[in-house]
């Protein structure tokens, strides 16, 4: 039995690269095509869509990249990774109050500046900065803008100064970086304790598989094969366009389709477009024109 193309939704564990995963998969599932949607630090645990086959093809261009977190902080502590698991660099002592952890988050809501951390996967000068940060070279990097679109102080202890911040944001946001400056704007310092993923791209960690879990199963693949999310629904925002059984053979064919000919179709617009074989891809109307985006068939 072979895997079918699609995605699938695992819960990774702690301890664990997003490479890692995607090493085990390969092993589970015999195949070799396959990619995620976006890196989770090691320590981190949480949703991770994994994409297999042609739905490889989604990697670069993912609709909607919008992920939600809970992380849980300390305040009064940095560290050079940001996170507990890195060197500690400073301590404060110094109390905090939840009204003060309040009053402070408005400014990190909306589209900020972030710097990427030194412990990070970013390149400079064709070098990881996890790399250069292991030797004990701190580079120049470019800050970066990111988007808050939630952030919500779930819990917090004022004796231990220990919190829980849920977090829903854009592509490229480090919540460590986050917490890091909303303590260094407390005055206090702070690092990320724990972090869990519970969505990204529209998808949910209820409907994820844990990897070990998946690992156990005495047949992946069945398992696996039970739980594919068709790769049409990395792409729901986008509108859908219906081509007949001759426009399909044209289309596949590599025919520019004449808009006009297409019902539904609208200049400048981009559609999930499906034949009498199924899902076909994306396309974007341009002109007359009904041009092709992606294929996934």
């Amino acid at each position: 039995m072979s895997i079918q193309s699609g995605i699938l939704l695992i819960d990774k564990p702690s301890g664990y690269t997003s490479f890692d995963v995607i090493a085990v998969l390969r092993g589970l599932l015999h195949e070799k095509r396959l990619g995620h949607t976006g890196t989770l630090d090691p320590m981190a645990t949480g949703v991770l869509p994994v994409l297999i086959g042609k739905a490889t093809g989604a990697c670069d261009i993912l609709p909607v990249d919008e992920k939600t977190y809970r992380a849980d902080f300390v305040l009064g502590k940095t560290t050079d990774t940001q996170d507990i698991t890195g060197k500690v660099l400073s301590e404060s002592d110094k109390p905090v109050s939840e009204e003060e952890i309040l009053s402070k988050l408005p400014q990190f809501r909306g589209t900020i500046s972030q710097l990427p951390p030194m412990y990070s996967a970013v390149s400079v000068g064709g070098k990881r900065l996890y790399d250069l940060a292991r030797q004990g070279i701190d580079v120049e990097r470019a800050p970066r803008e990111v988007t808050i679109y939630e952030l919500t102080l779930e819990a917090y202890d004022d004796t231990s100064r220990t919190g829980t911040l849920l977090i829903s944001c854009s592509k490229g946001t480090y919540i460590r970086t986050l917490i890091n400056d909303i303590g260094d704007l407390l005055g206090v310092g702070g690092c990320m304790t724990s972090l869990r993923r519970i969505s990204a791209h529209g998808f949910k960690i209820e409907d994820s598989i844990p990897l070990e879990e998946l690992r156990a199963s005495e047949n992946a693949i069945e398992v696996a094969a039970e739980r594919i999310i068709p790769v049409d629904k990395l792409f729901e925002c986008y509108p859908r366009l219906n081509l007949s059984e001759a426009q399909t053979r044209m289309y596949k064919n590599g025919v520019k389709l004449d808009a006009g000919r297409v019902k539904g179709a609208r200049e400048g617009e981009t559609y999930r477009i499906y034949g009498d074989t199924g899902f076909l891809g994306l396309c974007r109307v341009t002109g007359s024109e009904i041009r092709i985006v992606k294929n996934f068939w």
